[in-house]
């Protein structure tokens, strides 16, 4: 008989929230694994179609909790982004072969589809990805190794090794329990060695080093009201919460080398040295005898803008500035605008940010600074190139003020720490009305601001210039090693189907029974199996 949809749809669904309740703001790292194991589970003996069900439920239970915070901007573009995203979680589920070859299939298939949804459409997303979840728990150090794409593959690992192994445990009875091997799958069992065992490497790996010096740092968060957009509240507000904030570290001792304001505080029209608050920046600088770090959006002409981080040094003067490079698609910028102005109002996004480009390294008097802005932060390949280029310390001037609720915030935290981990650097990050951060190379948060208060972050942060495995190497031996986890997975599975299929007088399965484990407890029909119905 076929599944019935219920057997299907329900725990499909429950193991996507599952995954979701390990993301910030819930933070329950554990439970990741527990729901890519009942999603493994689930997923065998389905033929394509329920593969492809099961997967989309659960990624739509998984993405409509772990992305709920774009309801704040508009509920019908949260749903269809829902759908898209879960889209991705169906393939990964689709390239899990129903009955052998399951372990390392269901391993590559899904990191190989994360990686895909940090890259496309527009750019990727790589908000809610199950990985931001294991920044606080015990793996979060095999980011060294791999980066977010590793601690992905390290869930699933994790979540399929349970699942056989608690499949063979329930299933093996009598003489046949002759030790651990022989009542767990080998698959299972390797599975959870490899994530134990990478899991300490991670934690041996080289970690950037021992600090080479020092330095006396400040983020500034002027504090507000949250759940309103630059529309509705403007950004004088902020520039003089910002510029309130900081003037008692004019007299504070001893004082900041750095000086973080968070991202688009500062908004004008014309070039930022000739501008009137570009003008109190420099003077500000000049008292504190710091460098400061501001985040600048020039408008250009009457559809686009630039989105800025203008580097002001101790003597006043401009000495360089980084432009945003991974825009908010829908967010900053309208990709094909005119065709989406038929579908909904565009009102919102009124202008389109320019692209920028670069490493997003600055060099100033106090050090050479990598800068992520904002949404940059979930791209791993953004702190990457600026610690090639020399950064030693990573800054994220954000603005997280548009969100009503703290998901967004807590999740921009975590991928802060994970970002802080793979590219062995401390990281400081400023937001107008929080989180604002300071996280040490080993993903642990030292200090951290609450919501809408004003605050000033400061103290000393170190400077290191040893490289990571993954500042080194990147994604490609993980995207790699899934190509081949889905290759051999795959091949197991078509060598299996053409040894049943010759046993068979038909050469294929019984039609409308769908495939299985033998030991499930159906009875053996010709090499396949007719299960009890589910």
């Amino acid at each position: 008989m076929r599944p019935r949809r219920g057997g299907v749809a329900v725990p499909s669904l429950a193991a996507g929230v599952l995954l979701a309740l390990s993301l910030p703001p819930f933070g329950a790292w554990p439970v990741a694994f527990l729901g890519a194991a009942l999603l493994f589970w689930r997923l065998g003996g389905l033929r394509l179609r329920a593969r492809l069900f099961a997967g989309w439920l659960a990624g739509v239970g998984c993405f409509a909790i772990g992305l709920y915070w774009a309801v704040d901007f508009n509920w019908y573009g949260a749903v269809v982004l829902v759908l898209v995203e879960a889209g991705f979680v169906a393939l990964a589920a689709a390239a899990t072969p129903p009955v052998r070859g399951r372990v390392p299939a269901f391993i590559g298939a899904a990191t190989l589809l994360e990686a895909a949804r940090q890259s496309w459409p527009f750019g990727g997303l790589p908000v809610g990805g199950v990985y931001l979840g294991q920044a606080g728990g015990p793996l979060v150090g095999a980011a060294r190794l791999g980066g977010p794409l590793l601690l992905t593959a390290l869930v699933f690992a994790g979540g399929a090794g349970l699942a056989e192994v608690a499949g063979r445990l329930r299933r093996t009875t009598g003489p046949a329990r002759s030790g651990m091997a022989g009542m767990a799958g080998m698959a299972g069992m390797v599975a959870l060695v490899a994530v134990v065992a990478v899991g300490v490497a991670g934690a041996l790996a080289p970690d950037g080093g021992p600090a080479v010096a020092t330095l006396r740092v400040a983020a500034v968060q002027g504090g507000g009201v949250r759940g309103f957009t630059a529309l509705e509240t403007g950004r004088a507000g902020d520039f003089a919460a910002e510029l309130a904030a900081t003037e008692p570290l004019v007299w504070a001792r001893p004082r900041p080398e750095l000086v973080l304001w968070p991202e688009d505080v500062i908004a004008i029209g014309v070039p930022v040295a000739a501008s009137t608050p570009g003008r109190a920046v420099s003077a500000l600088a000049l008292r504190l005898r710091a460098t400061v770090l501001a985040g600048v959006t020039v408008l250009v002409g009457t559809s686009r803008f630039r989105n800025e981080i203008v580097a002001w040094g101790p003597d006043g003067r401009i000495l360089g500035e980084f432009e945003k490079v991974h825009r908010v698609p829908f967010g900053e910028y309208v990709p094909f605008r005119g065709f989406f102005s038929h579908l909904a109002s565009l009102a919102a996004v009124p202008r389109d940010a320019i692209a920028g480009h670069g490493t997003g390294l600055l060099r100033t008097p106090a050090a050479p600074v990598g800068v992520l802005v904002s949404f940059e932060v979930f791209f791993a390949g953004r702190a990457r190139s600026s610690v090639r280029a020399g950064a030693r310390l990573l800054v994220v001037p954000t603005n997280t003020s548009s969100y009503s609720s703290e998901q967004m915030p807590s999740q921009e935290v975590a991928a802060d720490q994970v970002q802080a981990v793979s590219e062995g650097r401390d990281l400081v990050q400023a937001s107008p009305t929080g989180y604002s951060t300071f996280v040490t190379n080993t993903g642990v948060v030292t200090r951290q601001s609450g919501l809408s208060e004003r605050a000033v972050l400061s103290g000393p942060v170190a400077l290191r210039r040893g490289a990571t495995v993954y500042a080194r190497f990147g994604d490609l031996p993980v995207l790699v090693l899934a190509g081949l986890g889905v290759a051999a997975g795959l091949a197991a599975e078509l060598r299996w189907r053409r040894r049943a299929g010759a046993g068979h007088p038909d050469g294929a399965p019984p039609s409308g029974r769908r495939l299985a484990h033998r030991p499930e407890g159906g009875a053996r029909v010709g090499g396949w199996t007719n299960p009890r119905p589910c």
